[in-house]
């Protein structure tokens, strides 16, 4: 049978603008890169769980939590302007250069608290049923795009997208988003597209409660609330 090797590559810059110092920030007495470390290795499917960082504090507390860090991330890499993609592809030359190439890598943000290990090796099993290049987390997207509305410039509400529907919402199709949870691709598709979400990746669907992507005071406090009455759920 085969089965692919995968690295998760945790990426957690020092630096961040709209929630300062956030992957290590406590959420449900843990800080926030210790949920998706304490998800990953509970998984049965991951070969290596790696933490690219460019801060001491975070590298301390990821290897606390059972983490690698084999070496702290560019100055370069850490800048405001620097793609996710830029980082995950230093870590892949990282492991290249070692004679240390996974078949796939799975990137897993540390502000995605609330994906668990069941979705990391559902997310794989995918992959050994479809041998697909690529699998991403979608959730399905609310508010309805179609119901949307913007503000024209007499203040009157028109429709946002140029639809104007009266359409039952239970009636319309159903959309989804990337949640930012799982991308999961062969270094070369990654390199060849330049993209997570390559055309023909196939999706992997994760419930809206779990979907939780964190980038706001409000959302840390809306996960540090679910967390402590269902400490498991995330794992």
């Amino acid at each position: 049978m085969w089965r692919p090797s995968v690295v998760a590559i945790i990426t957690a810059r020092g630096g961040s603008k709209g929630l300062p110092r956030k992957n290590v920030l406590p959420v449900a007495g843990r800080p926030l890169i210790a949920w998706t470390i304490e998800a990953a290795r509970h998984s049965r499917r991951l070969d290596q769980i790696l933490v690219s960082t460019d801060d001491d504090e975070i590298a301390s507390v990821a290897r606390h939590w059972g983490a690698d860090v084999p070496f702290i991330r560019p100055a370069e890499l850490a800048q405001d302007d620097t793609t996710h993609i830029a980082v995950v592809e230093h870590v892949i030359d990282r492991l290249t250069r070692s004679g240390k190439a996974p078949d796939y890598v799975m990137v897993l943000q540390p502000t995605s608290p609330l994906r668990t290990s069941e979705d990391i090796d559902a997310a794989i099993a995918l992959v050994d049923q479809q041998r697909c290049e690529a699998v991403v987390s979608v959730a399905p997207a609310h508010p309805h795009p179609w119901l949307t509305k913007r503000i024209v410039e007499d203040g009157t509400i028109g429709p946002f997208m140029g639809i104007s529907t009266s359409d039952r919402r239970q009636d319309l199709p159903t959309p989804y988003v990337l949640n930012g949870a799982i991308y999961l691709i062969t270094p070369d598709a990654l390199r060849r597209y330049g993209t997570f979400s390559p055309d023909g990746a196939v999706a992997y669907l994760m419930p809206p409660e779990r979907s939780l992507d964190i980038d706001s005071a409000y959302e840390l406090r809306f996960a540090d609330m679910l967390l402590r009455k269902d400490p498991d759920a995330a794992v």
